[in-house]
Order: C-alpha cells, then structure tokens, then sequence
C-alpha cells in the first residue's frame, strides 16, 4: 500500500475526488496536521435530510411496485452502469425530484383517504346496527313526552323492560336489531323523563347518531358506498404510483449519486485547508500508482502529488488479494475481524480447512450436490456481485465439492450404499470403533482428532511464516516451527497407538519428537526474560501441552455433528423406503414426501451447526496460533452504493 500526499486548489475539490473516484483504488485519510493548515469547514446536514427524503420515496415507489418488479427486473436496483454513466446521474436531480414530489403528493392523499375510511369504519360499525330500520330515523319529542331513539345491548333491553314494567308514563319498542343489540325507540312523559333516562343509562342505551329522513337501512347502504369510493380513490392512487415505475430506476441511480455528494462532504473532515488550497492523505495499491496518477494528471487542473511508504506508524487499510474460490471465505475471517495490513492473509489455509470440515460434517454425495446446486444459485442470484450473501453462496458451494468426497469415501448417496465398498469406517455399523492404545473408541473420532492436529500444525506454520515476514527468524523458529514439530510428533504418535494402523514404531518415533520438540519449547520460552522470568516461561509453556490436548479434543465436534446428521438421514431414509415399498400408491407419495421434506430438513439443519461450529473452529483453535486481527478493509471513494452496480 503506498500513501497519496495530494495538494490541489480549493476550488477544484470536487473534480479532484470525481477523478480519484473514477480509479476505484484511493481511501482518504486523515491528514496529520500541517502548519498554516486547518481543517476543512463542511456542514452536511441539509444534504443528508435530503437524501433521507429520497430514500424514503424511493422506498414507497419500490413497495408499490411490488408487483410490476416482479414481472420486469429491470426495473428494480441492482443494474449495472460505468462511472460515466454515474457521474452523469446530476442530470437526474429535477426529475428526480419531481417524482419524489409526485410520491409524496400521492403518500399524503393515501394518508387522507385512510384516516377518512378509518372513520367511516367506526360509523359503519354503528350504522350496521341501525341498518334493519326501514323508517326514517327521527326520534322529535313534543310539549309532554320524550322520545329517544338509539341502541342498547340484549341484556340491557332485558333490564328496561324490567325497569319500565307498570309504568303507564313511559313506552319502549323495538325496531329491529340482532343477536348482540337492539334498537329502540322509548316514550316517556316528561315528568319521569329523569328517571327513564337513569334506566336507559342503566341498560347500556346510546342514543342515535344519526338523525335526518333517511332510514337506518339507507344511512348504511350510503356509507358502504362511501366506503366503496374511498377505496376506489386508493386503488387510483396505488395506480398513479405503479405509472412511475419507469421512473424507480433513474430515482435509484440519483440517489446514490447524492449519497456518493455526501459521502465526498463528509470527507471533508479528514482534510486540511490552506487560504486557496486543499490537502489530501490518501492510501492507494502499489499496482494502482500509475493509474491513479493519469487520473489526476487528466483532470487538468493544477495540482501536486506524490507517493510515499506509510510509515511504521501508520496503519493503512487492509487489501486483500485473493483468487476467485478463495475470496468467498474472506467473508468468514471479516466477520470475526479482518486481518491488519502487517500481517500473514491466512484465507488460502483457512478456506481449505474450512471447507474439509464442512465436507466431513455432511458427508454426503446426494447432500454435496445439494449444496453445490444451491450455492450458486445463490450466487447467480446476486448476478456473482461480491456481497455477504454472495459469498456465503460460493462457501457452500465449494464445501459442497469436499461433500461430495467425503460422501464417496463414506459411500454414502442420501444414506444409500452406492458402491460396494467403503475407505471410511461405517460410523453406523459394528466396526466403527478403532482400538486406541487397548481401549475401544469411535474411529470418526480418532479421524476428528487427527485432522485437528493437521490444523493445528498448520497454524503454527503460519505463525512462523508471519514472524519470518517481519524479520524475526528466531522468533518464528522458537514459537512456530517447534511447535509444529511437536504436533508432528502428537500425530505420529496418535497414528502409532492406533492398533488398526499396524505401525506401533509411529509411536516411539512420534513420543521422540514430541518430547524433544516440547523440551526446546520450555527450554526457549523465556529466552527474552530474566531468570524469574525463564522459569515462568518455561512452566507456561509446559503447561500449555494441557491446553493443546483440550484444543485437540475440540475437534470432536465434527465427529458429534456428522453423527447426528447421519443418524437423522438414515433415520429418514430408511423409513422413506419402507413406506415406497410397501405398494400402496398412497404409502409411497408419503413415502416420497418424508424423503424430500426430511433430507431438505436435515441438511437445512446441518448446514446451519456445520457452518457455526466450522467457524468457531477456525477462530478460537486456527486462529488462536497466530492471528492478530483488528484491520480495516480497503474501502476506497465512491465504492459503496445501495442500488447500482459500478463498472469501470
């Protein structure tokens, strides 16, 4: 990585960053202070208020259109343009914004029309009580009797007609109603008009809220027809909406072109101003030097930069430079933490462990064609764009290869024998256990183990090859290759107790290098301390062979993943074909089914542990040899977009 010192004239800030932009390869950074230089003033909040704006009715626009995407995926995010193409996306901002206003203009009437058929809804939900009533609904007392119309609960009514009972002065009749109300009209002479009212009360009455010459029956067909209206209103602006679909595309390209503005204002704050000029730290790949400079130099305007090694005490960005196969695991190292820029890339190393344990857990040929098939899938679906998803798709698939090994050298095809032998031991079967050293134990266990052990050799491996980069010979000798050597000398060993094997020499050979190996560790563990702190030392090291054994024996979950899996396929396998066996055309459709839903399930659920655990085994047991970690991923300007795709 080099750094980019950069001076330009103020006034050409923003073509300066459009032309770095444009290379893909420049990550601004914060300039270290200067003298009669001072940071750059910027305010984005208004623009950032406006790009809210526009997400938001992009977002409306996308959700109405639903539908019309689904039949035409052009017109949805994700398209492909070059950065000419981008920059010209300014020419979008008046019709950007006139449909952004059109959004929003059909937003606040949905908004209207809804809080009105909300409030129709109350009414239609009273209306509907009164709708029996084929009279008008007038309820107009005279000079001596009162009249009131309204609506009360069966229970109610019950208790006003034992309230009204031997009342000559007052007088109930019920209109129409149904099972839960019923409306009434009651008459009662205005000298025991409080104390009608008092049982009204008392019964749950609610007086009419309608009033006027129409009847109950017609007051709700009006406002069911009301209703009908306001919904035709809203299916009139829902097809306003689906008419700008055309416009989602240019709206999608416009605003990331304004969160590209942002993203150069933001900037701001890691640069220096002078009265006339700015000043610009940036990190750029070596390979990029030379492009980036006919970048700027094509600007013409007047401007000077130069390239430099970062110093010691700096920390640039991480770039990693990977093939295509392994570029899909670096999304496993990221989500524990990338690695920083001065140290080993171990995704090469990594990817390949990670992936003959995933192949191990599942261990199945018809499973490993699963997740080939639905790996890149996956990938196609991203149209091969390097997202999360993206790449997630490409680990499966790649596992799924290592699957399928597995899958032949266990024989086994959708829990079914396809060839009438087996290189690994049949975990399910009577000889599936190995004698380790006179005692009896699962052979796919003793092969967990094993493997660990060749990941553990290997990161001490790495741990050497990491300290040799940096100068520290010594170091990488002590701390890494020792210890490489002594999990030689476990291997060895392991393999030499193993009564199967028929090599029980492995076992005085591999005890030698174990132990020798382990000596010089102690012996060389405190060879930068004083004589308290060689003692320490030395016991450290001699004590972490007990944790050594316990991360050996962390291995053993992908022995207790792969034979539960297995046990679920046989489980479904067997009962799948004694159903299709059966000759009861009903038994085998169930028969087919369990076989389908049950091996999508299992796989569905070992995929899910497989991919948990085979990273957990990575980060503490891989990692933990030698990893430091804690780097920040090359993002350079202008890379990051939610709706379109870049190509240069």
């Amino acid at each position: 990585m080099s750094k980019l010192n950069l001076v330009a004239m103020a006034y050409d800030k923003d073509a300066v960053l459009n032309a770095l932009s444009g290379t893909g390869a420049v990550e601004i950074k914060s300039h270290g202070e200067e003298a009669d230089a001072s940071p750059l003033a910027f305010d984005c909040d208004e623009l950032r208020t406006y790009l809210s704006r526009l997400d938001e009715a992009r977002a409306k626009l996308a959700d109405a259109c639903a539908k019309a995407i689904k039949e035409d995926k052009s017109l949805y995010g994700g398209g492909e343009i070059s950065f000419a193409e981008f920059m010209a996306a300014k020419e979008l901002r008046a019709r950007a914004e006139e449909c952004a206003d059109k959004i929003f203009d059909c937003e606040n009437e949905r908004k209207k029309i809804q809080s009105a058929i909300s409030r129709l809804d109350k009414q239609l939900e009273i209306a509907k009580i009164y709708s029996g009533a084929t009279e008008p609904l007038k309820s107009e007392s005279t000079a001596h009797v009162k009249f009131r119309l309204g609506a009360a609960p069966a229970a109610g009514v019950k208790a006003l007609e034992a309230a009204l009972a031997g009342n000559k002065l007052a007088a109930y009749s019920i209109i129409c109603g149904d099972a839960e109300n019923s409306v009434i009209m009651v008459a009662a002479h205005k000298s025991i008009a409080e104390e009608t009212d008092g049982a009204l009360s008392a019964a749950g009455f609610a007086d009419c809220p309608f009033a006027g010459d129409k009847s109950g029956e017609q007051i709700y067909r009006s406002l069911v027809e009301e209703r009908k209206k306001l919904e035709s209103e809203l299916e009139e602006i829902s097809a306003k909406l689906v008419g700008l679909k055309d416009e989602l595309r240019p709206l999608e390209i416009y605003c990331d072109y304004t969160a590209f503005e942002l993203e150069k204002a933001e900037l701001s704050e890691k640069m220096l101003a002078t009265q006339k000029t700015i000043l610009i730290e940036a990190y750029v790949p070596e390979e990029e030097e030379e492009r980036v400079s006919a970048a700027l130099s094509g600007t013409g305007r007047p401007l000077y930069f130069g390239f430099s090694k970062p110093s010691e005490e700096e920390t640039p960005p991480t770039l990693l430079k990977n093939n295509k196969v392994v570029k899909n695991f670096e999304a496993v190292t990221n989500m524990y933490s990338p690695p920083n820029y001065r140290e080993f890339d171990p995704n090469t190393i990594m990817a390949f462990f990670y992936s003959v344990f995933l192949g191990f857990i599942m261990a199945d040929i018809g499973y490993g064609l699963m997740m080939i098939i639905g790996g890149l899938f996956v990938k196609l679906k991203t149209n091969r764009r390097d997202t999360m998803l993206g790449r997630l798709g490409g680990v499966f698939a790649v596992g799924g290869i290592f699957t399928i090994i597995w899958g032949f050298l266990f024989n086994s095809f959708f829990g079914f024998a396809l060839l009438p032998f087996r290189v690994m031991p049949d975990m399910q079967g009577a000889a599936m256990s190995w004698s380790l050293a006179g005692i009896k134990v699962p052979a796919l266990l003793i092969i967990s183990m094993i493997i660990g052990v060749c990941q553990l050799f290997a990161g001490y491996v790495c741990l050497a090859v990491q300290d040799f980069r940096r100068g520290k010979i010594w170091d990488g000798v002590w701390d890494g290759i020792v210890w490489a050597v002594f999990s030689a000398g476990v291997e060895l060993a392991l393999c030499g107790f193993i009564d199967e094997f028929g090599a029980p020499v492995l076992k005085l050979v591999g005890g030698i290098i174990a132990g020798i190996s382990l000596l010089t560790a102690i012996l060389t563990a405190g060879r930068k301390e004083k004589l308290l702190g060689k003692f320490t030392k030395g016991f450290g090291s001699a004590y972490g062979v007990i944790n050594y054994a316990s991360d050996i024996l962390s291995y053993a979950r992908l022995y207790g993943l792969m034979l539960a899996g297995a046990v679920i396929a046989d489980i479904v396998t067997s009962n799948s074909v004694a159903l299709m066996s059966s000759g009861n055309v009903a038994l085998i459709i169930l028969g087919v089914l369990i076989m389908v839903i049950g091996h999508v399930f299992n796989l569905a659920i070992g995929l899910l542990g497989a991919y948990i655990h085979d990273a957990r085994l990575q980060y503490v047991e891989f990692y933990g040899r030698f990893y430091e970690g804690e780097g920040e991923l090359f993002a350079p300007l202008g890379s990051k977009h939610k709706y379109v795709y870049i190509t240069n």
